[in-house]
């Protein structure tokens, strides 16, 4: 230990020169140090480090776990070290799977894992949780993470904070309710009477709140007894979205009695709530507060929501003089929402004019024809709808064909919308236009 705190400490205070001129020694460095510098020439992309591979070669060393971790992103090498090494213990097995994980090749990773000979801890946390993170966008991917800690339950590994809030995670983004419960279960008795930490009731709140369970969410709320901005933010933001606006107001105006300063995320929420909840005045004010009174510069988000909040209360030739007085540059969304404002309340006009920068934009975006052209439908406009509809054809745009997820006898199942094709008949054509679409 004292030689490993001693090379890393004489590592730190080297100059580049001074590891050059190492470099060229003629005697063997040990293994730590190698290890050491391969990590300080990874944060130094002048330096080359595989000319210390060889090293690790020629005396049959063992990279650390720190190593594999810095270098498997970069250097393609280091399965091959791995390969010729004579002892393969737990720790180059979990960095060799450890960096493949990070580097997104979770098929590599997952061979690797399957072959080591002992795994411990940390293996099985690496896997987990590197599918519990893909899984954000596959969601098959998560329900590899719990089925890998179903296999994990049958050994003698017990799982740690790290493996409890990844499958967390994954319950989240999947919003299997049942599962995540169950994970609770689990959590309640591995913790002591101090109850959870901040981390672990977080990620306890998110996923209730991400299930549409608020009333667990707020129950593990109430019975932390540290909360940081997070924790306030995940209950604000839920109850926000899910139908509870003046609850969430409410919270927030507890926070701000509190010790915990709100930020950027908090007034998302908050704005969110005010909008649900038609409160016109309130989001008003909360969006001059956060300026005002917190210093927090409004960034795309909190501009989305203060147009989607004065849409749906109608006042939509306020939202676009708020548009085109906005700090930055608004993006599609914005204007996506405020054409779905004008299609709301049946305002052709500025959904004409709201389009019209849509289209600046970008043309090849099926939702926006399909908005401007159910607000022509509900007008009465159908001339003016059909031509909308030969436009999109003519330039190549088409809708995609929604589809909806369902799990029907433990698979994953993929439902198809197809379009309804108009029937070129004068008493149908006007009540299957807007269906067409």
């Amino acid at each position: 230990m004292d030689n490993t705190v001693s090379s890393r400490a004489e590592l730190r205070k080297a100059t580049i020169n001074d590891k050059k001129t190492s470099k060229r020694q003629e005697h063997q460095p040990p293994a730590t140090f190698i290890n050491d510098l391969l990590v300080t020439m990874r944060e130094h992309p002048i330096l080359e480090a595989n000319p210390w591979f060889p090293h690790h070669q020629r005396l049959q060393l063992q990279p650390i776990s720190l190593t594999g971790a810095h270098f498997q992103g970069r250097y393609g090498n280091f399965s091959e070290l791995f390969d010729d090494s004579a002892k393969k213990d737990v720790v180059p097995w979990s960095a060799l799977t450890s960096g493949y994980a990070k580097r997104g090749e979770l098929d590599v990773a997952r061979r690797y894992f399957d072959e080591m000979p002992v795994k411990d801890l940390v293996s099985w946390n690496v896997m987990i949780t590197a599918y519990a993170k893909r899984g954000y966008v596959l969601s098959r991917d998560c329900k590899k993470a719990l089925e890998m800690f179903e296999e994990m339950k049958n050994t003698r590994e017990r799982p740690d904070e790290v493996t409890m809030l990844s499958l967390l995670n994954a319950c989240a983004d999947l919003g299997d309710l049942q599962v995540g419960i169950k994970i609770h279960w689990s959590l309640s008795e591995m913790m002591s009477s101090d109850g959870f930490n901040v981390l672990l009731g977080n990620a306890l709140i998110d996923m209730y709140a991400k299930c549409g369970s608020i009333e667990r969410a707020l129950k593990v709320f109430l019975e932390m007894r540290e909360k940081d901005v997070s924790t306030w933010n995940s209950v604000i933001v839920g109850l926000a979205f899910h139908g509870h606006a003046e609850e969430s107001i409410n919270l927030f105006t507890k926070m701000r009695r509190s010790k915990v300063r709100p930020n950027e995320i908090t007034f998302v929420g908050v704005l969110v709530a005010c909008s649900h909840a038609g409160k016109v005045d309130e989001g008003r004010q909360c969006f001059k507060l956060m300026r005002d009174g917190y210093g927090i510069e409004p960034n795309i988000r909190h501009y989305g929501c203060m147009v989607d909040m004065l849409g749906r209360a109608g006042l939509l030739d306020e939202a676009f003089k708020f548009i085109d007085s906005m700090v930055v540059e608004p993006n599609a969304i914005i204007w996506r929402t405020l054409l779905g404002a004008c299609r709301i309340h049946g305002n052709a006009e500025l959904g004409r004019r709201a389009n019209a920068r849509l289209l600046d934009m970008r043309r090849d975006e099926s939702g926006n024809y399909v908005l401007l052209s159910n607000i022509y439908a509900s007008k009465g406009e159908w001339d003016r709808a059909e031509k909308l509809r030969k436009m999109m054809d003519d330039t190549g745009v088409r809708k995609e064909a929604g589809y909806s997820l369902i799990e029907a006898e433990e698979k994953e199942q993929q439902l198809l919308y197809q379009r309804i094709h108009r029937l070129w008949c004068p008493q149908l054509s006007a009540s299957l236009l807007a269906s067409s679409f």
